[in-house]
């Protein structure tokens, strides 16, 4: 049938081989002067007048018109190839495109980017929740895919992310373990002359992270006011050790500090200056706080194993350090520390993701502030 068309619906014709109707627009021309045009099809003529109603919106709105043959593993490769990689650390790259590899191109890669639907999306999510992956990894890998789409509307490939209109599977928030006090005490008690006795006495003190203890030097030091300073972290990436930003801008924070870790730190000072004169021309100035013996930074997975030997002589159970994060939060507001001082002393991105992992232990503060109302309005009623 030949070619035929109303107002404002460019060229609308049927292909006599299977039926189907077909239009296309006129997009413009490219660079060399080659004229563009856009095509789309339907089984009827009225889907494909209202296709083209549909491009042509988005052409007046400034949107360009979507690439129709790119897939999704094309998408999520010139993304990683040309965008990823200059945007984010190495090691973040890495966790991202084994994320795309694993678990979305081998599901929806050769699907037409123009092609897939929320539903398509939801159902990647439900089969990966069924596989048995947990609620974070499946959450991250509909993050990853919606970043890419992002990237894709950016270069006109699509105009709209069915990534993120699609629903996450919700977390459920687990209580981290905390020591108790006297558990706590148990702790300083086993660790007392210990080489790494300050250590672990800070990350218990103030719930500074693994890497960010690690990371300190002795200029983040303020003896005389009693504050440590957060600047960096120290973290594995590509089989070497190395100082990168710290994980949020939040994370960059001054931390006051106890004085008794203020005398172990002077202490920690005296015996590493005594390891300095012993080994001489084989130490490595690095001005890290803690180090290995001969001066170097010390690897964040060797602290893991020697930790859990220090808790089992303690009479503990098997900890992790970063359960003296959590044990710190806990004591800390148990010990009545307002909430927002702990989430500022954490470095956490909002006080809401405080409350939301600490929260239960302010229940005692809640009770508190009922019967503080029920006195001042009730009583002697």
């Amino acid at each position: 049938m030949a070619g035929f068309r109303g107002n404002g619906e460019g060229s609308i014709y049927q292909r006599t081989s299977d039926g189907r109707w077909l239009g296309v627009v006129t997009l413009g021309q490219d660079g060399t002067g080659r004229v563009v045009r856009k095509a789309v099809s339907a089984k009827t003529r009225a889907e494909v007048v209202r296709k083209l109603k549909k491009l042509q919106r988005d052409l007046d709105d400034g949107l360009s018109a979507p690439d129709t043959k790119m897939t999704v593993a094309q998408l999520l490769t010139h993304w990683h190839d040309d965008v990823l990689r200059h945007q984010v650390v190495p090691s973040t790259v890495v966790s991202y495109w084994t994320v795309a590899r694993h678990h979305i191109i081998p599901t929806l890669g050769s699907k037409r980017l123009a092609n897939l639907t929320t539903a398509d999306v939801d159902r990647l999510l439900s089969v990966k929740m069924d596989s048995g992956l947990s609620v974070s990894t499946v959450r991250r890998i509909r993050y990853i895919l919606a970043q890419a789409i992002d990237q894709g509307i950016r270069w006109g490939s699509v105009n709209r992310n069915v990534a993120r209109l699609s629903r996450a599977p919700k977390e459920h928030r687990r209580e981290g373990r905390t020591l108790t006090y006297e558990q706590a005490r148990r702790l300083l008690k086993e660790l007392e002359g210990h080489r790494h006795e300050a250590l672990y006495s800070l990350m218990l003190s103030t719930g500074l992270r693994r890497g960010e203890a690690l990371g300190l030097q002795w200029r983040d030091f303020d003896e005389e006011s009693r504050i440590i300073t957060v600047r960096r972290q120290l973290k594995r990436e590509g089989g070497s050790l190395i100082t990168a930003d710290t994980k949020t801008a939040r994370s960059r924070r001054s931390v006051n500090i106890p004085r008794g870790l203020v005398s172990l730190l002077q202490a920690h000072r005296q015996r590493q200056e005594e390891e300095r004169y012993v080994v001489e021309e084989l130490w490595t100035d690095t001005d890290f706080i803690f180090t290995t013996n001969f001066g170097t930074p010390i690897d964040p997975r060797n602290l893991n194993r020697e930790f859990a030997t220090i808790c089992q002589r303690a009479g503990l159970e098997h900890w992790h350090p970063h359960e003296l994060r959590h044990s710190a939060a806990s004591l800390m507001l148990a010990s009545g520390v307002k909430l927002q001082v702990v989430s500022e002393v954490l470095g956490h991105a909002s006080i809401r993701m405080t409350a939301d992992v600490y929260g239960h232990i302010l229940a005692p503060d809640r009770e508190a502030a009922a019967d503080a109302m029920d006195q001042a309005l009730w009583s002697g009623a």
